[in-house]
């Protein structure tokens, strides 16, 4: 049977269970290409938004490049926060891209919800079974431990009545190139048939595609990739905390201009879904974590970033700090993970005056993430004796006169990503891993 086929006969449709970042953009790219899809999602304004031919995220609208109006116009863009509209048998594939972390730590009970509202469609004996696709995050076994026996108990027949794959997502939505059509997508399945079919439904959209010899491999890739990362950019901060007055991070530039390494530089630690949560996801499935030592130490290296910047700070006797930023990435709307935030605690915890600010997120929103005020930017930058640039949101690149007028008197400012490292500021200005910057 040839679901791509069906899907652009229209008779058919995609179901995509989440609308964030990863679902939206689901739900986007096979609209562009005249596939039908409804997404589904808990959050009433997210739903509505989509429904007026607004996206809702924003951040994402550079990234996309295109207008979505006309394909909620001409119905093959559609939200509802209905699950039930998504359980019928006129949904041929379902994309599983809610989130699998709370608190830090994987917690998978959003996704065992919508299993358990697919499950229904595939014991209707429907005449093409629903293929599953879970672009979501998974620690190594969970698909073993969870998913297909959860399957199983509902009187499933994997590769028959319901078919399975793991095809997780590497999107970098900085840049537009770096999209679903684009970068390489891995997946994995239970079977020949789920692979076949999900080969089928994914080149719909994507031109590079891998496919893994089971959906054991698929689900692991994404982890393991993460924690190589997450170790790389943990040691660039060891040597940086180990040899504080020497620049740390042009000896990492030129290390980087080696054939077959990667460029990485010291920060305030790595944020977001992805990174640090990828080295927790792989441990977790381990009982006895002294067989993978160095992700243990990554993670305890990486956590304690904000208290050593903190110290450094505090010991220069530096009171009022400013800092730009809490997305864990620029031009963002994400503060999940964020390492500012754990930074904010730390400094607080010496006894600091902290403000922050962020273009992205309101002072409510603000308030809540990390507890602290807002301030005006760049107006009351003159405030600090201390700011730190956590990243590099185009709204902080203003002009180089205009700003020095207001950071004249700072003593101390410390850039994450580079957002000034051109404007010729005075001996105060330190990249992250930059000779003295602790």
């Amino acid at each position: 049977m040839n679901y791509k086929h069906l899907l652009k006969s229209k008779k058919y449709k995609i179901g995509i269970w989440g609308t964030g970042y990863i679902g939206l953009s689901t739900m986007v790219y096979f609209s562009k290409k005249n596939i039908k899809c409804v997404g589904f999602d808990i959050n009433k304004e997210k739903v509505r938004k989509i429904n007026s031919g607004v996206i809702p995220l924003k951040d994402l609208e550079k990234w996309f490049g295109f207008n979505i109006k006309k394909m909620v116009k001409n119905g093959s863009l559609k939200a509802t926060t209905n699950p039930n509209d998504l359980i019928s048998e006129k949904f041929i594939a379902h994309f599983i891209a809610v989130p699998t972390e709370k608190d830090g730590k994987p917690y998978y009970k959003p996704l065992m919800s919508v299993l358990n509202n697919i499950a229904k469609i595939g014991n209707k004996k429907t005449k093409v079974p629903p293929l599953v696709i879970v672009e979501s995050t998974l620690a190594p076994k969970v698909s073993d431990k969870k998913i297909l026996p959860f399957l199983k108990r509902k009187k499933l027949q994997i590769g028959k009545n319901i078919l399975f794959s793991v095809a997780p997502r590497r999107d970098w939505f900085i840049e537009g190139v770096k999209n679903l059509e684009n970068l390489d997508r891995v997946y994995g399945s239970t079977d020949n048939y789920s692979a076949k079919v999900t080969k089928d439904i994914l080149s719909i959209v994507c031109k590079k595609l891998h496919i893994a010899s089971s959906y054991k491999v698929s689900e692991m890739v994404k982890s393991v990739e993460n924690a190589y990362r997450h170790m790389d950019i943990t040691l660039a901060n060891q040597l940086s905390v180990a040899f504080p007055k020497d620049n740390m991070r042009e000896v990492l530039q030129l290390v980087g201009t080696k054939w077959n390494l990667e460029t990485f530089h010291p920060g305030i630690g790595a944020g977001g879904y992805c990174i640090p949560l990828s080295s927790r996801y792989v441990l977790s499935q381990i009982k006895n974590s002294n067989k993978l030592t160095l992700l243990r130490e990554t993670i305890k290296t990486d956590d304690n970033m904000g208290s050593i910047i903190a110290n450094s700070i505090a010991k220069k006797k530096l009171k009022k700090i400013g800092i730009l930023g809490l997305s864990y990435k620029g031009d963002l709307k994400v503060s999940v993970l964020s390492k500012v935030i754990p930074l904010v605690k730390s400094l607080k915890k010496k006894k600091l005056n902290v403000k922050l600010f962020d273009p992205y997120f309101t002072k409510e929103e603000i308030k809540k993430a990390t507890g602290v005020e807002t301030f005006k930017f760049p107006s009351q930058l003159r405030k600090f004796d201390c700011i730190i640039i956590s990243v590099n949101h185009r709204q902080f690149r203003i002009s180089p006169n205009r700003l020095k007028k207001y950071v004249k008197n700072c003593k101390l400012i410390v850039d994450h990503e580079g957002a000034w490292q051109n404007y010729r500021l005075a001996d105060n200005y330190y990249l992250t891993g930059a000779g003295g910057w602790l």
